[in-house]
């Protein structure tokens, strides 16, 4: 069926949609010339991710366009719609902070990370390395220039006039002029110009010192040393003051390692770096890659410097902005200077995510082949969780190629109220993929029930019940209540795992994250019940008792450091060691 579609496929740019066997988009691409690309993954052999993304496409699905600059605009738009598997591109990138100077009759400072949502980008400045460093900044211009502090203006001044830095403009009507004098050098500050700040730190400490108000001078001259250590970084050999990003690249071993640097009038402020698994074209993928870099994180600077790969004119039409690809000069040096920052990230920590990859996605499809499944693209675990039948709840768990995806994470409270581990199971089956129908919700491929045969049984009488296809598997614990080995298919066998294989690594790793999650969840639900409700729950405590012990002890904690001794003098000998045990349960 592909080599016959391939046959139709024009030779025109475009973009292209490949498809797994349950036709779910696993990856969008681009390309000048769609027959070339497409046929390119059919022929040969490949390797790493693009080898295993090639395994999974059963079909595929094209797009013309009449331009590359369309075609970039598609396959950006595409991504978001569908996140496909493949195109891992910004999951758990890093975001930094940016210092906003609002565009208010009296100006704030504020520390920002959300800044697509913002129209006032033209008043943002950064990245700075970690909101510590942004506040830091933040409190040394307030400090030094008394602005507006408040978020709504008060009745009287507060304690900011009182101790000079605002100058109550709530209640004091302050020239125009000397706000926007106070913006311009805030603004000359924060693109990089230290010297008038810097000059007025050292004017007031000498006038203090000269005072002896040697206390004051010391905090002045920390103020000095945060500009100089801190906020003065490296310079660069462009003169200019110009705000841009220069972006290096190095490919080794099936990864691509992206740097990038952040010059900020002059001097480079800070740099960021990504190492992900290299799938398609180099161009493409560092193409894609910075796209979507300024969509989700970053401000768009005056200009990009990117290396001689990239299409440099293709992205100054997608920006609106002044994209370069220099081949000598200055700017090439730093180029060279990324790249050769990227290859040092790499060779660093290419071990480390070899590693991590043999633990994760390696793992997985081992479990893949184990159970004889066509694809594990996600896994469901459960967990359930009581006190004596008591604060029932069960959690969910959600692994997504190999890692935690805790978006998908959820709580279940449910309303059995006795020891019912049977039941406590259909409830929390039946709601949940009860509700993956109703609202077409994503079908895993795996469930896994932390429990034997007969949660097993259960669960899958639920699935089948709901005309669902989907394998259930549990996890046996030997007596240590160590994950020993793997419950699976029609009867049930069981399978043993190397306690030193990956793959244990994995399966265990699940089982803690669904036990924890759900062992969290039961304590915040026991820590909002009262006392009250907690005494309904211990045989041969009635009314009178439990007004009683409500009366004299009023708190569970002073309940907690009651001796038996006494507690008999309340209650009979059996029912205190009734609570003794449950108090004793309830902790753990």
């Amino acid at each position: 069926m592909i080599k016959e579609k391939l046959k139709l496929v024009p030779n025109k740019p475009g973009c292209y949609l490949m498809k797994n066997i349950d036709n779910q988009i696993i990856y969008v691409g681009k390309a000048k010339n769609l027959k070339n690309r497409l046929s390119s993954y059919f022929r040969g052999t490949h390797t790493g991710k693009t080898a295993r993304l090639v395994s999974e496409i059963t079909d595929f699905e094209y797009v013309i366009v009449s331009s590359e600059t369309e075609s970039l605009i598609l396959e950006n738009n595409l991504i978001k719609k569908h996140d496909p598997k493949y195109n891992i591109l910004l999951r758990d990138d890093k975001t930094y902070p940016y210092i906003e100077l609002t565009n208010e009759k009296v100006p704030r400072l504020l520390v920002v990370r959300t800044l697509n949502k913002r129209k006032n980008q033209n008043r943002m400045y950064g990245p700075y390395p970690n909101v510590t460093a942004a506040r830091n900044t933040v409190n040394l211009l307030n400090r030094m220039y008394p602005l507006r502090k408040c978020k709504t203006y008060e009745k009287k001044p507060c304690l900011y006039y009182h101790i000079g830095q605002c100058l109550g403009y709530c209640a004091i009507d302050i020239d125009n002029d000397i706000i926007k004098q106070m913006e311009n050098e805030i603004i000359r500050f924060l693109k990089g110009d230290h010297d008038l700040v810097t000059n007025k730190i050292i004017n007031e400490m000498n006038i203090e010192a000269e005072k002896m108000n040697y206390e004051k001078a010391k905090e002045l001259k920390d103020l000095l040393d945060y500009i100089k250590i801190t906020l003065i970084k490296q310079k660069v050999e462009i003169n200019d003051l110009i705000d841009r990003d220069i972006f290096g690249y190095y490919i080794n071993k099936g990864y691509l390692s992206i740097q990038i640097f952040f010059i900020r009038g002059g001097k480079i402020v800070e740099r960021h770096s990504k190492i992900i698994p290299l799938i398609d074209e180099v161009e493409d993928e560092l193409t894609r890659y910075i796209v979507h870099f300024y969509e989700r994180n970053f401000i768009l600077p005056k200009e990009i410097l990117v290396p001689n790969i990239i299409d440099e004119k293709l992205l100054s039409d997608y920006f609106k902005i002044k994209v370069l690809a220099p081949i000598k000069g200055v700017k090439k040096k730093i180029i060279d200077m990324a790249n050769n920052n990227a290859k040092v990230s790499l060779n660093n920590e290419i071990e480390l995510i070899t590693k991590d990859e043999n633990r994760t996605i390696n793992a997985n499809e081992e479990l893949m082949k184990i159970l004889k499944l066509n694809k594990l693209d996600r896994i469901e675990i459960f967990d359930n969780s009581h006190l004596f039948g008591t604060f029932n709840v069960s959690g969910m768990v959600v692994f997504k190629n190999g890692i935690p995806s805790k978006n998908d994470y959820r709580k279940f409270k449910l309303s059995i109220d006795s020891v019912d581990e049977y039941n406590m199971m259909r409830e929390v089956i039946y709601r949940r993929y009860f509700r993956i129908i109703k609202d077409n919700l994503e079908k895993p491929d795996l469930i896994i029930v932390d429990g034997g045969i007969g949660q097993i049984n259960i669960a899958r009488e639920i699935i089948e019940s709901l005309n669902l296809d989907i394998m259930v598997v549990g996890l046996r614990k030997n007596d240590k209540h160590v994950t020993s080995s793997l419950l699976a298919f029609t009867p049930i066998e069981e399978i043993k795992i190397d306690k030193k294989s990956n793959l244990f690594y994995y399966l265990e790793r699940m089982q803690d994250e669904v036990h924890n999650f759900t062992i969290n969840y039961h304590k915040q639900l026991r820590s909002k019940g009262t006392l009250e409700s907690f005494l309904d729950n211990i045989e041969g405590i009635g009314n009178v008792r439990k007004k009683e012990l409500l009366k004299k002890y009023k708190t569970l904690n002073k309940l907690k450091e009651l001796t038996k001794d006494e507690l008999i003098t309340i209650l009979p000998e059996k029912v205190a060691d009734n609570l003794i045990a449950f108090l004793q349960n309830y902790d753990k």
